[in-house]
């Protein structure tokens, strides 16, 4: 625990105004006086009870996936209907004789061309996954792989290999209906993408892979249940850490710099996107700094606040050691113990708490996204000059890495956004770069692929503190990739929506430069690294 007398002055103010009770009964002046976008997002405070009930039949679904003989199920989504199944694969993997989940979240080109090259189209489910069923990119995926699919089985067997998660009423709904899916799951409306791990969302392809729903259940509805109206906020698990990260923000250490044992390392992914799209907003935020390499503690400055997710009997000596050296520096540090990899359930649901506490400490909505929608706008801008002229708009780059940082100050950080497939060898690369930047200018980093962070750290990008250096990473597509039914390769949706990031990133008055890697992006990136010292 923290003692901190801000921390307890949050605790006290919290407790005397029963926000967490006024969170339970869906009062939504602790929030704002509009109750736009908040009264209908609260399903995530009771979906594991409907999931409850429904986690026989999501067995039984995964065992017929089972015994139809699927090897693969390929997600296809994007922000929260994405991160949490990520998780899933990542820490758990599949059970033997369940389908290996592959998660796609980008429209780079390479990206997509390797899980075509990964599976056999025959023997793989495809799950489409979207709240509002219209989201550019799952859609883009589903016309790719329906293609393939009706090549490898022909057009009437081939919505047999197509399930999917949307809301009652959408377009994916009707198309799914139409065109013969194998299910359709509805998920309740009342509830966010980003707040929707817990539901269909999460537990359709949780199940497939062999895990148990249930259990996972269990450990989620423990956590709620220590965090009910009734419970003291001092013991309060989610109140607590809320009360924590959005007090520390307040007092300008708002780097909340995630910290996680190897085997859960992909749990930062799904914190970071519902902390910076929950808070980015109103010129304030929490930025979430997660996967970055962890060093001594001279590299950080006083911006900062650690959380330590530690797993029992994972390989922890190195991090234990580097968190115990922070924590003697005087850095602020929690940790927070899980038993085993099941009690990720049971954190999904206390950072769900602690975001929309800390939302409340900070006087923001933390289930809307208001600027989201300005890099979609920009991007459909892009694509409609695209299809009128034939090429994208030129975006002339005279700066680079160097120039972006020498504008750093005190409480800034850079935020590396990077359209190029995702290997071993660029995720290295991209670490020492962070490395380098941490040691020489002492400020944080983020690090995100695109498209994906579009749904999720691109609200704080441009909603959030005006404290981010954007570095933008690109390159050639060797191979492009048609998109049946459309006008433009996977090439050139990717490279609209970069740019049409990059518009809204200026037109909100960020610093932000673009870089083009060229043929070999870790050698480009390992190049800018070097040139730093």
């Amino acid at each position: 625990m923290l003692n901190n007398p801000d921390i307890e002055a949050a605790l006290a103010a919290l407790e005397q105004d029963q926000i967490v009770s006024c969170i339970w009964s869906g009062d939504h002046t602790v929030w704002k006086p509009d109750p736009t976008e908040i009264v209908d997002r609260l399903g995530w405070l009771t979906v594991t009870d409907l999931m409850r009930e429904q986690a026989p039949a999501l067995d039984a679904f995964a065992k017929e996936v089972r015994d139809a003989g699927f090897r693969h199920l390929v997600l296809l989504g994007m922000g929260g209907s994405s991160l949490g199944p990520e998780v899933f694969r990542q820490t758990f993997g599949s059970t033997p004789g369940f389908p290996e989940l592959i998660v796609l979240d980008s429209t780079v080109p390479a990206w997509v061309r390797s899980v075509a090259e990964a599976v056999n189209p025959t023997q793989t489910l495809f799950l489409v996954s979207s709240k509002s069923g219209s989201t550019t990119e799952p859609n883009m995926f589903y016309a790719f792989f329906r293609d393939l699919v009706e090549k490898a089985v022909g057009r009437e067997s081939a919505g047999q290999h197509f399930i999917a998660v949307t809301d009652p009423g959408t377009s994916l709904a009707q198309m799914a209906e139409e065109q013969g899916f194998r299910r359709v799951f509805l998920n309740p409306t009342d509830l966010g993408g980003r707040y929707s791990v817990l539901s269909y969302f999460g537990l359709v392809p949780a199940a497939v892979i062999g895990l148990d729903v249930l259990k996972l259940l269990d450990r989620a509805d423990a956590m709620r249940d220590s965090a009910a109206p009734n419970v003291p906020v001092h013991e309060n698990p989610g109140a607590w850490l809320g009360a924590v990260t959005g007090t520390f923000a307040q007092i300008g250490r708002d780097k909340l710099t995630l910290v996680t044992s190897p085997a859960i390392s992909s749990f930062g992914l799904w914190v970071e996107q519902l902390i910076a799209e929950s808070t980015g907003k109103e010129g304030l935020g929490i930025i979430p700094v997660a996967g970055e390499p962890l060093g001594p503690p001279d590299n950080y400055g006083d911006d900062r606040l650690f959380v330590y997710l530690r797993l029992a009997g994972d390989d922890n000596d190195e991090t234990d050691d580097g968190m115990k050296a922070i924590e003697s520096s005087g850095q602020p540090v929690v940790r927070l113990d899980l038993r085993d990899s099941y009690d990720v359930g049971a954190e999904f649901f206390r950072w769900e708490m602690a975001t929309a506490v800390a939302g409340s400490i900070l006087g923001i909505n933390p289930f809307d996204q208001p600027n989201v929608q300005a890099a979609k706008d920009m991007t459909e801008s892009v694509l409609g000059q695209f299809e009128r002229s034939g090429k994208l708009p030129a975006m002339e780059e005279p700066a680079g890495l160097g120039t972006l940082l020498d504008m750093a100050g005190g409480g800034d950080y850079l935020a590396i956004m990077v359209y190029v497939a995702q290997t071993l060898e660029l995720d290295r690369a991209l670490d020492t770069l962070r490395r380098k930047v941490m040691e020489k200018y002492g400020i944080g980093t983020t690090m995100g692929y695109g498209p994906r962070f579009l749904h999720s750290t691109g609200q704080l990008h441009k909603g959030g503190p005006g404290s981010g250096l954007f570095l933008q990473l690109t390159t050639e597509h060797a191979q492009d990739l048609a998109i049946p039914g459309t006008p433009f390769t996977f090439g050139v949706l990717a490279d609209a929506q970069a740019v049409g990031d990059l518009q809204a990133l200026r037109a909100s008055g960020r610093r932000a430069v673009r870089v083009d890697l060229g043929a070999s992006p870790q050698v480009g990136i390992r190049r800018m690294a070097n040139e730093l010292g």
